[in-house]
């Protein structure tokens, strides 16, 4: 409801509400949301969607905590049911989200280069959109082996706890993994006002990258981690330029494309891989889009033909057809070819932070580092305890009788453990210990191998103490750890890395039809194009009221255009784009459809052809500029061009030359000149003021030009000069009517 000058917290009637007296509490819409939107928002960020530097989202993490604590590592597989029912301990978002989750985790699903889920039944596939996954009351499940590397020394006090929604059980606040499990898995989520998309690499890749970065910071990341690796396959086009910027700002994108193989007896395309952004319906959808509206003829029929022993789609093409170059169209046309766009947001500390893959194994290694610290130390803390019990346990079993006489003479259990401290001048923990010996160890051989026990927990001691103080000895874990990890479960390369692929976002001219058409250009910038029969069929050319014919030309279907506008800019344009139009239609307003700035207008427009001949540039201070067409080539499929031309005098006129030919200029002194445009030199420099072609009086200025031929000068000698500039004659009365300054073409 809106409401206007109310004071905070002031009452206000609902005048909407007829029989009832409807009170509203005004709030300001700042409180609300800082008091309503922002937790829930931060929540979604820090608690939902985005991933932390262990490489999971809390849903992930707590399924498999519980897995663990299952006993599901080593165990034998169980109902899926039965694991959904045990997360809801941790998780209370609900059966459906919980068994979703761990479909995306499973082996079956293949969605992750190292799944953590050992599946047994059917868990759909990543690559499809319509095969679903069975209920979770059908299929088992299990930990894969690599899990042991998540959840390594985690009794170890290695990673922090907290408590579940409820408050009745400990879970981590992050798994201790061995390897940067953050960039080995891929991770997509969608927050608020904020997402993550971290692309996979491979684990190979990954680790030995981390045992480089951690022995040189500086480590050249492309010479290890060559590039990132999906699980679905495909070949990966090769960009240093773009992979390096994903590794030092963690955005940017890659291309892959499908993996096909062409058999020659059945004359038939097999497609294997795909890109592991789109599914196998999607392609088949957009190849049936095509043929249906005969961009692609080269096709008979298109099957899904995916089975138990992977994925497959069939294409059987026509007689004649050359497999090569339709998949380059099929690469171009459909999802066979797709962008993964990259977005390494990962919370870290509780922030969300976008962060290079350097960045990342920064982070990781330090965090990593403190984990092996806290282990070393707790492993640290435990010896020493052990080793003080065995002080203990050693100052009486030197002198055993005395104990047990100790024992027997007093009469009261309490006091047992205070006289053993008093008769050997020992702690409450170590006479306790002592206390609970059982009788049967009190013999020869048990003080010997107890008392020899010191000297080696003394050793493991001291090698503890010099590990937790040198960072060098904490590194060198982490190195072997990696390297155990690259030996038991690294796996070769899915994605194949094409370093010499050409990849062109330019149209091939094959595809494209050519037809010849006719250009209409109005005063205002309305465009049409039209066709020879269309032309012939249609009747008169239609245009608003204010507006009337300016420019004609017959151009080519695959012809581009060069759009000048008054603001010294050009744009390109192709003929394809614009739809076919009958001479009834207003046409495309040309700065809408270019995007133009605003209050920008069209000057002139040219069919570029190969690029040859010039353009003159006729301005109002009577000069004259001579550009070559050439120089507005560019390699890249620029939309937009700035600096068309100079802009030190309004431009008054522009012409397409072809070859030398005769130009009339006119003033608004009612002068005219007659030149051959052979006196202009060109010029390779858009931006030229030109050469002088009309001496104007003060106060003059050109008014238009056009050649000769298009003007209704009847003696043409008249105006005629040999040298520039010149002042021009007066127009005579049968040379001065309106067609002069006409630039339609017959």
């Amino acid at each position: 409801m809106a409401k206007k000058d109310v004071p905070s917290g002031k009452k206000v009637n609902n005048p909407n509400v007829v029989g009832l007296r409807a009170e509203v509490l005004e709030q300001p819409i700042t409180e609300t949301l800082e008091t309503n939107y922002m937790p829930y928002a931060m929540s979604v960020i820090v608690s939902r969607a985005i991933p932390e530097i262990d490489g999971f989202k809390p849903s992930h993490r707590k399924l498999l905590y519980t897995m663990y604590k299952m006993g599901l590592l080593t165990g034998s597989r169980t109902k899926s049911a039965n694991i959904v029912g045990q997360t809801m301990r941790l998780n209370p978002h609900g059966d459906s989200a919980i068994y979703e989750t761990m479909v995306r985790l499973s082996k079956g699903y293949e969605a992750l280069l190292t799944p953590f889920v050992e599946s047994k039944g059917n868990f759909g596939k990543v690559y499809s959109r319509d095969m679903a996954y069975a209920a979770s009351r059908y299929t088992e499940a299990k930990l894969s082996p690599i899990c042991a590397e998540l959840f390594r020394d985690i009794e170890q006090d290695t990673v922090d706890f907290m408590d579940n929604y409820d408050g009745t059980m400990k879970e981590p606040t992050l798994l201790p993994t061995t390897y940067p499990n953050i960039l080995v898995s891929a991770n997509t989520g969608i927050a608020v006002g904020m997402a993550s998309n971290i692309c996979g690499f491979n684990l190979v890749e990954v680790c030995q990258t981390a045992i480089d970065f951690i022995a040189d910071p500086n480590h050249n990341l492309l010479s290890t981690l060559k590039a990132p690796d999906f699980p679905t396959g495909g070949e990966l086009l090769y960009n240093a330029e773009d992979l390096q910027t994903i590794y030092e700002t963690g955005r940017g994108s890659v291309k892959v494309r499908a993996r096909w193989r062409y058999l020659r007896k059945e004359n038939l395309i097999e497609i294997y891989e795909i890109p592991y952004t789109t599914t196998v319906e999607a392609i088949i959808d957009k190849v049936s889009e095509h043929v249906k509206s005969g961009k692609i003829r080269e096709i008979n029929d298109m099957r899904d033909e995916t089975d138990l022993s992977g994925l497959k789609l069939a294409i059987d093409l026509k007689r004649g057809a050359d497999p090569e170059k339709l998949m380059a169209k099929l690469f171009r046309m459909t999802p066979l070819m797709d962008t993964f766009s990259c977005n390494f947001n990962i919370l870290i500390g509780g922030m969300p932070r976008v962060m290079g893959v350097r960045e990342v194994l920064d982070e990781w290694v330090a965090w990593r580092t403190e984990c092996v610290r806290r282990r070393v130390y707790n492993q640290l803390q435990k010896k020493k305890e052990k080793l003080h019990l065995l002080y203990g346990l050693r100052k009486i079993l030197l002198d055993i009788d005395r104990a047990i006489a100790i024992i027997r003479e007093t009469e009261e259990e309490a006091e047992v453990v205070p006289n053993l401290m008093i008769g050997f001048g020992i702690d409450e923990v170590q006479a306790e210990f002592v206390a609970e010996i059982k009788l049967r160890n009190i013999n020869r051989e048990y003080i010997l191998r107890r008392t020899e026990e010191v000297t080696s927990l003394e050793e493991e001691i001291r090698d503890l103490e010099e590990t937790l103080g040198s960072i060098k000895k904490i590194r060198g874990i982490i190195v072997d750890e990696l390297k155990n990890v690259i030996k038991k479960f690294g796996t070769p390369r899915r994605t194949q890395i094409i370093y010499d692929a050409v990849e062109d976002d330019i149209e091939p001219e094959d595809d494209i039809e050519d037809y010849p058409v006719h250009i209409f250009l109005s005063r205002e910038g309305y465009f049409k194009k039209i066709t020879p029969l269309s032309l012939r069929m249609g009747g008169e050319q239609k245009y608003k009221e204010s507006d009337g014919p300016f420019l004609t030309f017959e151009s080519r279907n695959r012809n581009e255009l060069l759009v000048f506008t008054d603001r010294q800019q050009v744009y390109k344009a192709r003929v394809r784009d614009f739809e076919d139009m009958k001479a009834s239609l207003l046409g495309a307003y040309l700065p809408t459809v270019l995007d133009m700035d605003e209050g920008e207008n069209v000057v002139y427009i040219l069919d570029a052809g190969d690029y040859s001949g010039h353009v003159l540039f006729f301005f109002e201070n009577g000069k004259v500029a001579r550009v070559e067409l050439s120089s507005y080539v560019t390699k890249t499929n620029r939309k937009k061009l700035t600096g068309a031309y100079s802009g030190s005098s309004p431009l008054v006129a522009a012409l397409h030359l072809v070859e030398d030919m005769e130009a009339a200029v006119f003033s608004s002194d009612n002068r005219a000149v007659v030149f051959s445009t052979a006196l202009l030199s060109p010029k390779t420099t858009r931006t030229t003021v030109g050469v002088s072609v009309m001496t104007l009086k003060k106060k003059a200025r050109v008014v238009g030009a056009a050649p000769v031929g298009k003007t209704s000068i009847q003696n043409v000698s008249r105006y005629r000069v040999r040298s520039l500039p010149a002042a021009g004659s007066l127009l005579r009365e049968e040379d001065s009517e309106e067609k002069q300054l006409s630039l339609l073409d017959p």
